[in-house]
């Protein structure tokens, strides 16, 4: 039996998405053409356009997703320092995406601004104090350049070692600043 129209439809949109993943994550927003995007996914560039109505719309829909899943801890550090192993290993392509974009882009920088602040307030609430918020966003942020070093800059001194030696070089200064 061969697929409905609403089937094939849905898998048109499902390869135009996946292409789009792809493409942001290796060139990001500014470098990504809807052409490009069609090519890889193998439909016509008019076709990209009618299912998303913009290069933006794309954008938002190809990097939309849930949220890694960390090991949860009740000390902070430990919750945060959990996420290396996800942020120096493979990432999701729609997180390189955001990575790649989020410095060059409004609506990308837009999107990781509230993602790093849903980050910041999970961080916050389990530390004390009235600077816990300020706390929280600096350690959220030494792990985002912990991520940007080893995924987009692929520095040399973080490209093989292991996460457990990263965490514990961190881990006195993310207890510091969890007190």
């Amino acid at each position: 039996m061969s697929p409905t129209r609403a089937e094939r439809r849905a898998a048109s949109e499902q390869r135009i998405l996946e292409a789009a993943r792809l493409l942001f994550a290796e060139r990001g927003f500014e470098r990504t053409t809807i052409r490009a995007v069609a090519t890889a996914a193998q439909v016509d560039p008019a076709l990209v356009m009618q299912r998303f109505g913009s290069k933006q719309e794309l954008f938002t829909r190809a990097v939309e997703h849930t949220t890694a899943q960390t090991p949860q801890e009740d000390d902070p550090v430990e919750h945060v320092l959990g996420t290396l192993g996800w942020k120096l290993g493979e990432l999701p392509p729609e997180s390189l995406a955001m990575l790649r974009s989020m410095l060059t882009h409004p609506e990308a920088a837009s999107t990781a601004r509230a993602a790093l602040a849903g980050q910041i307030e999970r961080i916050g609430s389990s530390l004390g104090g009235d600077d816990a918020s300020l706390r929280a966003a600096l350690m959220t942020v030494i792990m985002l350049g912990v991520t940007v070093g080893h995924q987009l800059l692929e520095l040399e001194e973080l490209r093989d070692v292991p996460p457990e030696e990263i965490a514990r070089l961190l881990r006195p200064c993310l207890q510091e600043l969890a007190r």
